[in-house]
């Protein structure tokens, strides 16, 4: 099979990861070898912002002469090529046999990973309003690929994809039929996150049925996914990664009269608007201090406690609405930056969730332990660190071995 490159490029930032698949073993998510991985950050915001980070499969940090002395203002398209120019300069990396992109939106008619060409590339960038943060980044890479390296297959994994299995009533705003047949409808994302804690909690559960669950994805971007039998039959975010929950920066869910009110009462234009919500809303937006949960828990500040109890307040609610969709709850599961470290808001999340037969073992909890419920719980409580850069390379490692 050779070596699979993962790029997962975000708007200031681009991420990577280098992986092996032994021919026998590219259909097993453990057969997949890590070999690197870093980020490049601070991508465009100029003022000494650049830096890089590069390390083996074992964590241990890697000198690279193309991650040294980067420019204060590089940018997405120079990051790629320093990432390029390392794997030109090591000989143990020249079988590099497929490139895996994180693509947030696959819109209506993309529901699986596919092999990347200049039609489908130009297909998705009409989708960048419905995902300005995310879109545009996420191709990019995979056309200065195509000028760089022709001959390298490209695959787009999409975060809409897990979330095509919801059925339509999950799916559908009340608007008329006629925006909804053009595609307004919910498309739900973190789904490369979400596709990674579905195959991997079985492994807990010793091979039994999860049945009902919940999967609270945790991080500057924030949802929710309801999973049962192994399908997602509902999640939090919808038309756009702007639904659902509050996040770092980005406001969740809100009545779009406001939205309106905004354009006409205070004056605000669509640009104005569009950074509101997505740049100056959320952790940040309610605290005034910062997007950071880090910064927020060690804050005594009473605006960072209320954004805190915002956030959290959300999730039940949120948490409440899927149990209900599903008819019960089983299983809940936390990922993500803060879902898998930030104990405090785990523990305030299942107080707020003990209607629904959720008990914590706090020592377990304050461990950051994979098993978090107590043994009398009804609900199973745990810690899944998602993977969905070995995600990624899973999907692109079986396309490119399926036969033509």
């Amino acid at each position: 099979m050779g070596d699979i490159l993962v790029i997962n490029s975000g708007s200031s930032s681009l991420k990577f990861a280098l992986f092996s698949a032994p021919d026998a073993d590219y259909h097993d998510l453990d057969g997949l070898a890590l070999r690197y991985q870093g980020k490049l950050t601070g991508l465009g915001q100029g003022q000494a912002a650049s830096a890089a980070r590069l390390q083996d499969a074992e964590g241990r940090p890697v000198r690279a002469g193309a991650f040294s002395d980067l420019p204060p203002a590089l940018d997405h398209h120079g990051a790629l090529e320093r990432l390029l120019d390392w794997i030109d300069e090591r000989p143990d990396l020249d079988d590099l046999a497929v490139v895996g992109h994180r693509v947030v939106h696959g819109g209506r008619h993309f529901h699986a990973p596919v092999v990347l060409d200049a039609a489908i590339i130009d297909e998705l960038q009409t989708l960048e309003p419905l995902a300005p943060l995310h879109q545009p980044f996420g191709l990019e890479p995979s056309r200065r690929l195509a000028e760089r390296l022709p001959e390298i297959t490209q695959i787009a994994c999409f975060d809409t994809a897990f979330h095509t299995t919801q059925p339509a009533v999950a799916r559908h705003f009340a608007l008329p039929r006629e925006l909804t047949a053009r595609g307004l409808i919910r498309y739900g994302f973190h789904g490369l996150s979400y596709d990674y804690i579905n195959r991997m909690l079985p492994r807990h559960l010793n091979g039994q049925p999860a049945g009902r669950v919940v999967v609270a994805h945790l991080g500057n971007g924030a949802s929710l996914c309801a999973i049962q039998d192994g399908q997602s039959v509902g999640s939090t975010m919808g038309f756009t990664a702007l639904e659902g929950l509050p996040m770092g920066t980005r406001c969740g869910s809100l009545d779009p009269g406001l939205v309106l009110y905004l354009l006409g009462e205070e004056g605000m234009s669509v640009d104005e608007v569009n950074e509101l919500l997505y740049s100056r809303s959320g952790l940040l937006g309610v605290s005034g201090i910062s997007g950071d949960m880090r910064r927020l828990l060690e804050s005594d500040a009473a605006e960072a406690r209320e954004a805190i109890d915002l956030f959290v307040y959300r999730i039940v609610r949120d948490i409440g609405s899927l149990a209900a969709a599903m008819g019960g709850l089983d299983h809940l599961v936390f990922t993500a930056g803060i879902g898998e470290r930030a104990a405090p808001v785990r523990r305030a999340i299942a107080r707020g969730c003990a209607w629904l037969g959720v008990t914590l073992d706090d020592d377990a909890n304050r461990r950051d332990a994979a098993c978090i419920s107590r043994t009398d719980s009804r609900v199973g409580a745990w810690i899944i660190p998602t993977d969905e850069e070995r995600m990624i390379a899973w999907h692109a490692s079986r396309l490119k071995a399926a036969p033509a």
